[in-house]
């Protein structure tokens, strides 16, 4: 048993980590990180929101970020596979986007940046450490890890942050993780050169093509590289496995849209194409006695509005934001707890309806056909950049829009999508 304790241990050293972890040490609090791999490390979730900036500045990271030269992203751009519909969000175009513009990054550069930063401030961050099990009481939490070399340690501190990702560490000790019945997906996706992307400030921009059950994303992550994946259902991917490889069937699916056609027919692959999977749950709960969730260690979701690296980075600075208070006033942690739970799950909520939505057509059809009567197109360019604290002036109008999207189911006022329609011949540009 280490006897000296901590004012809190993080589980993990990715985004969310690295940032809870950053913001305890600059107010002077004694901090262990520990992290199972070794940085910097290969990650998926490349596209980063414009309101990640304001934890960059907040962090000291802004300056540190421009000197790696990361594309820039500026807007994202959203097409129907056979070409017959598309739509563009510029962020400096919406009126309620105080942020216009994002990093692009490479996750094995860019999480390494921010493990770097907290140890920078402080952090005791060791790399190479398994958090095998915790316990907690109503005055301190206990957690058991390995080090490298195998042997085993326990530690002691005043608060626990579990920012271990998809790895959930927490989570599945206790048995919380509940899979969305509907959204289980995973993706196959690598990193690319010579992918066709658009020229001047466009080339930076994510780009989504929706096909009738499944979508790709293309992210430029550097000069060289894109990141190019596709997120299909887990059944499909175990059928058609048997007889293809994953490469084999990434490649047929992008073969089938003109659109996908144009930006990967000179696209070669750099290094191995990855599966992930479990692509969305969320635990039952966020917090324990003394235990905060960040991130996905709370809950993850689709990919498709790239929000994960800004919910675990924000949810990280509001539970330090939380730990600093309650070290400070020596109070009964659980109303602090509750109250930094319904924050963060009102945050998630609002993501989880945008991609449980996605999957229809009907949601589709309203968000090919933007319109800024009421401010609704600039209220959609808020959500996508990370505004999730626009308080009543989006909110209502976010319901207005959700309101759209069943009115359309029932009554088809704006034009049908069809995913069978024959190809058009050229692309349609946003």
């Amino acid at each position: 048993m280490n006897s000296q304790p901590y004012d809190a241990i993080v589980i993990g050293g990715g985004p969310g980590g690295s940032a809870s972890s950053a913001y305890l040490a600059r107010s002077g609090r004694k901090v262990l990180l520990l992290e199972k791999e070794i940085f910097p490390r290969f990650h998926i979730g490349e596209s980063l929101l414009p309101y990640n900036r304001r934890i960059f500045k907040d962090l000291g990271l802004d300056d540190v970020l421009k000197a790696e030269m990361f594309p820039k992203k500026y807007g994202a751009q959203f097409y129907i596979a056979n070409g017959s519909k598309s739509v563009k969000f510029v962020f400096a175009n919406g009126i309620f986007t105080k942020e216009k513009e994002a990093f692009q990054v490479e996750r094995a550069k860019f999480d390494h940046i921010l493990l770097k930063n907290a140890r920078a401030k402080g952090v005791d961050a060791r790399e190479g450490w398994t958090v095998t099990r915790f316990r907690e009481d109503s005055q301190q939490v206990q957690v058991d890890a390995t080090d490298p070399e195998g042997k085993s340690h326990q530690f002691i501190a005043k608060f626990l942050i579990d920012a271990s990702g998809r790895g959930n560490m927490t989570g599945n000790q206790e048995g919380i993780r509940v899979v969305h019945p509907k959204l289980k997906k995973l993706a196959v996706f690598g990193h690319f050169k010579n992918v066709q992307l658009d020229s001047g400030r466009e080339g930076g921009d994510t780009v989504i093509i929706r096909l009738e059950d499944k979508w790709f994303w293309i992210i430029p992550i550097s000069a060289e590289k894109t990141s190019v994946g596709c997120v299909m259902d887990q059944g499909e991917f175990a059928a058609r496995k048997e007889k293809e490889t994953p490469q084999e069937i990434f490649k047929s699916i992008w073969k089938s849209s003109p659109v996908l056609q144009r930006r990967m027919e000179r696209a070669e692959i750099v290094g191995t194409m990855q599966v992930a999977s479990d692509f969305s749950y969320q635990n039952k709960r966020y917090v324990g006695k003394r235990l905060l969730r960040v991130g996905d260690a709370a809950g993850f979701m689709d990919p498709i509005f790239s929000a994960g690296v800004f919910l675990a980075m924000y949810s990280g600075r509001l539970a330090a934001d939380v730990i600093n208070v309650l070290l400070d006033s020596g109070r009964n942690p659980a109303p602090r707890l509750r109250q930094y739970e319904r924050r963060l799950r009102n945050s998630m909520q609002f993501y989880w309806e945008m991609v449980h939505n996605f999957y229809t057509t009907p949601f589709l059809e309203v968000f090919f056909e933007p319109r800024e009567k009421y401010y609704l197109a600039s209220a959609i360019n808020a959500a996508l950049a990370g505004e999730i604290e626009g308080g009543w002036r989006l909110r209502w109008r976010m319901r207005l829009f959700f309101w759209i999207v069943k009115a359309q189911k029932r009554l088809g006022f704006l034009p049908r999508i069809d995913f069978a329609a024959e190809p058009v011949a050229a692309p349609a540009e946003p």
